[in-house]
C-alpha cells in the first residue's frame, strides 16, 4: 500500500497503514504531534502502537526543535545483522549448548561484564576514536556521571524486554546472526534527565501535551541534549558492535571444523534523531520506531520471537523521510500480553526455536505482535526485501 493521509493542526499525518487500526490512545498522541509550533512533517510507520510519551513508529521532522520522548529512552536503540558462511546443514540436532554459550558469553538483563569489554580484544574490530569516546563521557550530564562505571561493565551486554539474540537462517538456508540492543541504562538515565529539564522550560508549558516538550537551537539545554543525545546514540552502536563481535567468538568455537565466516554486518539504529535534509529546509529527524530507509542503504526489519525477521534495502521515499518500520511492532501491551498468555502459549507459539519459554518472556509471546509479513507488505513504497529470515535460536533477558 501507500500512505493515507489524515490532516493534522500543523502537518498532514501520512499513514503507511489502516487508520482504522491504530488505537485511540496512539492516534491521539499523533494528532497532538501534529499541533507543534515546530514540525515540518509527520509519517507513521506501520508498526505504530501507543508509546510512553510519543509514539511508537513515527517519523518526526522538526525545524528548530527537537522532543527527547519524541526519541524515547533507549537513546540509539537498533539492529546489527551479519550473512555467516554457515548453512542450515552445519547445525547440531540439540541447539540448548550454543544458547547456553551466547548467555555465558553476553550478559543479559540488568547483567554486565566482570571486566570491561575492549575492542582490542577482537581481530577486525576498529579501534579508533574508542578513547576518545570514553573521554567525551566527562562532558555529559552531570546527573549521570556517577553511573560511569556501571556505563563501562554494560558495553556489550544485551539488556532485557524486546531486545534480542538470534541465530537464523534464510530462505536459502545460509545461517545469519541478529541482535537487537540500544544503550542500556546510561542512555535511559541520560534520557530521563533530559525530558525533565525540557518539561520545566517556559516555552513548553502550553503544549497539549507535556510529554513533547522540545529543546529549541540555540540554547543551552538544546546544545546539553545534542551532546548527551549523540554520545548516547554512539554508545549504542558500540555496544552492538562488541556484543556482535562476542557472538561471533562463540560461532567460532562451536562450529569449528565448519571455519566460519562473516560477510560486512548490518546496522541500523531505529531511537534516533539525525540532521537531514527535505524540501530546502534542514530539519531534525526524529525517528522513534522507525529505520532509515534511504535509496539503497540495509535495513533490518524484525518480527516476534517466533515469527521471523527481513533484511531490506531502502527505496529512498521522501514522503517517509526515508523511513521504514523498525519491527511488527505491539498489538497489545505488555500487561494485557501477561493476562492474555499463558506459558503453554509461548511454548506452542515458539515450537522449533530454541529459547526461554518462561512466564518471565510471555509480554514478548508472537500474539503480542502484528503481523510481520503484513507490516511488511504495507511498506512496499519504502523498502524491497533482500532476504527473509526464520529464528531457531532467540536469546532474551
Amino acid at each position: 500500500m501507500s500512505y493515507v493521509e489524515m490532516p493534522g493542526a500543523k502537518v498532514p499525518i501520512r499513514m503507511w497503514t489502516d487508520p482504522a487500526t491504530v488505537e485511540d490512545v496512539a492516534l491521539r498522541q499523533l494528532q497532538n504531534v501534529a499541533t507543534l509550533p515546530w514540525i515540518k512533517g509527520l509519517a507513521v510507520m506501520p508498526d505504530v502502537h501507543y508509546g510512553k510519551g510519543a509514539t511508537v513508529g513515527s517519523v518526526i521532522a522538526m525545524q528548530g526543535a527537537v522532543c527527547p520522548a519524541a526519541v524515547g529512552v533507549d537513546i540509539g536503540c537498533g539492529m546489527s545483522a551479519v550473512k555467516t558462511s554457515l548453512t542450515a546443514n552445519d547445525l547440531p540436532g540439540d541447539l540448548s549448548r550454543l544458547r547456553s554459550k551466547i548467555e555465558q558469553a553476553i550478559p543479559v538483563g540488568r547483567g554486565a561484564h566482570d571486566d570491561p569489554v575492549e575492542p582490542a580484544s577482537f581481530h577486525g574490530l576498529p579501534t579508533a576514536g574508542w578513547d576518545d569516546f570514553w573521554k567525551r563521557f566527562d562532558s555529559v550530564a552531570d546527573a549521570v556521571k556517577f553511573r560511569r562505571e556501571r556505563a563501562v561493565t554494560q558495553m556489550g551486554t544485551l539488556g532485557g524486554g524486546n531486545h534480542f539474540i538470534e541465530l537464523c537462517v534464510d530462505t536459502s538456508g545460509c545461517v545469519w546472526l541478529m541482535l537487537h540492543s540500544g544503550s542500556r541504562n546510561i542512555g535511559k538515565e541520560l534520557a530521563d534527565h533530559h525530558i525533565g529539564v525540557a518539561q520545566k522550560l517556559p516555552h513548553n508549558q502550553g503544549l497539549v501535551d507535556r510529554d513533547l516538550a522540545v529543546f529549541v537551537s540555540d540554547t543551552p539545554q538544546m546544545a546539553a541534549y545534542r551532546n548527551d543525545l549523540f554520545w548516547a546514540q554512539e554508545y549504542a552502536k558500540y555496544n552492538r558492535a562488541l556484543m556482535m563481535a562476542l557472538l561471533k567468538d562463540v560461532v567460532r568455537k562451536e562450529f569449528k571444523k565448519a571455519k566460519p565466516t562473516f560477510e560486512q554486518e548490518i546496522s541500523c539504529h531505529h531511537n534516533y534523531v539525525a540532521e537531514e535534509r527535505y524540501e530546502g529546509m534542514d530539519l531534525l529527524v526524529t525517528r522513534k520506531g522507525a529505520i532509515r530507509a534511504g535509496s539503497g542503504e540495509y535495513g533490518i526489519i524484525p518480527g516476534s520471537m517466533g515469527t521471523g525477521s527481513y533484511i531490506v534495502k531502502g527505496l529512498g521515499n521522501d514522503l517517509s523521510f526515508n523511513s521504514a518500520s523498525h519491527g511488527a511492532g505491539r498489538r497489545m501491551s505488555r500487561n494485557a500480553a501477561k493476562r492474555r498468555f499463558t506459558t503453554q502459549d509461548l511454548e506452542d507459539q515458539t515450537r522449533g526455536v530454541e529459547c526461554r519459554k518462561d512466564s518471565g518472556v510471555v509480554d514478548e509471546i508472537p500474539g503480542a505482535y502484528k503481523s510481520i509479513d503484513q507490516v511488511i507488505d504495507q511498506q512496499r513504497d519504502l523498502v524491497q526485501v533482500v532476504a527473509k529470515l526464520k529464528q531457531f535460536v532467540c536469546v532474551k533477558g
